[in-house]
């Protein structure tokens, strides 16, 4: 799967990138009508812990999922919107069924 990734206010290592298209690559695994996604990690100027943020979108057929996360770290939001990710498109798979 095609993924792009942005980061805001600071520049990802090649360890972090590998980590996001790793995950992402999963996806496919639920949905595989899967056309692109956009991931935007950002780092907010917050005195709080919790101040990475992760928002992506999910490119589908006649549609687009947008799942934001924020957490003390990258890998542990981007676990947690990939986890939310896979339940959207399970119950949009879910839904497409019903309708066939």
């Amino acid at each position: 799967m095609k993924v792009n990734s942005q980061s805001v206010n600071f520049d990802a290592d090649q360890k972090l990138l590998n980590f996001v298209q790793g995950r992402m690559d999963k996806l496919e695994l639920f949905y595989d009508k899967v056309i692109s996604s956009d991931v935007y990690l950002k780092v907010q100027n917050t005195s709080s812990k919790e101040n990475k943020i992760v928002e992506i979108k999910v490119q589908i057929p006649r549609d687009q999922l947008i799942v934001k996360k924020q957490c003390k770290s990258f890998e542990e939001a981007v676990d947690s919107a990939c986890s939310s990710l896979e339940r959207l498109l399970v119950k949009k798979k879910e839904k497409l069924r019903a309708h066939a």
